[in-house]
């Protein structure tokens, strides 16, 4: 018996994969979902999601997600818990292999997402939703008259620490050299607000707090003296890591920082592979703009395979 070539595929199940899945199921094009090792993306890890366009008093991250999975799946999308470990792109159909199966289709979306960096230390994780954050756009409002530190020195770190100062009583910028990585336009701009402190030449070893942030503490890396610094709020600003690897070796054109290359709307360099969300947005980082690119790449999906005669 000949193995059934789906429609689409959709790899990733944050707001860009659900979304697409929703579209691509109204179209009757039956995608199947392959949700990977974090169901939901990102926001399964954020407690009250306030700027999604619809919820009044905000919703919960993994509730919103919840309910994007229903939606779609109403519609006749198929979700499977199987996390892609390779693809192989240069014949068709192409193929998708997970940790449980094999799977053939005509047309792939990915929406795999970004990983936030983070520094590796236990409090860091542990108090994610707490205090601690990778997205000043997305929690910046619920530190009102709090005191936040960022850890960073690149362009993110300035823009993500001016941002706060909107909300923020106090921000301090910690790095861990002297020297920044940042232009000088944006150096200056934090240098100049003022609101930011800086702290340099210096390692953060912990997070304080047990059940939300109370302040970290750092390490002189010139005298190895350790102190603590006062925070309610605490934000990783040393980048994100896309999920392109096993893309980029089935040969799908990625930048310099291994962001997916858009070629024309959400078309790859690959003829029947788009994309959409975090995985080819190093700049917003947001639900919403991450489901409207979904929205996008179910869209040429669907035209993609009615040019086939599909």
């Amino acid at each position: 018996m000949a193995q059934e070539i789906k429609n689409v595929i959709i790899i990733g199940s944050g707001p860009a994969g659900l979304t697409a899945a929703l579209y691509a199921a109204r179209a009757e094009l039956k995608p199947l979902v392959l949700a990977g090792l974090k169901p939901g993306g990102q926001l399964m890890d954020t407690t009250e999601v306030e700027n999604y366009p619809g919820f009044i008093n905000g919703i919960m991250g993994p509730e919103l997600m919840d309910n994007m999975t229903k939606q779609a799946q109403r519609f006749g999308a198929e979700i499977k818990q199987e996390n892609a470990v390779s693809v192989v792109f240069d014949k068709k159909p192409f193929m998708v292999k997970t940790d449980r199966a094999e799977y053939l289709a005509k047309s792939i979306i990915i929406a795999t997402g970004a990983e936030a960096n983070w520094l590796g230390l236990a409090n860091e994780q542990r108090l994610r939703g707490k205090g601690v954050s990778a997205c000043a756009t997305c929690d910046g409002f619920f530190f009102k008259e709090k005191e936040v530190v960022v850890i960073g020195g690149g362009d993110t770190a300035m823009e993500e620490a001016n941002f706060l100062t909107r909300f923020a009583k106090k921000v301090t910028i910690v790095h861990r050299r002297e020297e920044f990585r940042a232009s000088k336009i944006m150096l200056k701009r934090a240098q100049d607000n003022p609101k930011i402190s800086f702290v340099t030449n210096v390692t953060v070893i912990d997070v304080l707090g047990e059940n939300t942030v109370e302040g970290i503490v750092v390490k002189d890396n010139k005298t190895g003296e350790e102190r603590t610094i006062s925070a309610q709020g605490y934000f990783s600003a040393i980048g994100h890591t896309p999920n392109t690897k096993i893309f980029s070796q089935a040969g799908i054109e990625v930048d310099s920082k291994g962001y997916i290359v858009v070629k024309e709307n959400s078309r790859t360099n690959i003829e029947g592979v788009f994309v959409g969300g975090d995985v080819n947005d190093p700049h917003y980082r947001q639900a919403v703009v991450a489901a409207g690119m979904g929205c996008m790449a179910a869209l040429d999906a669907e035209k993609y395979l009615a040019e086939q005669g599909s």
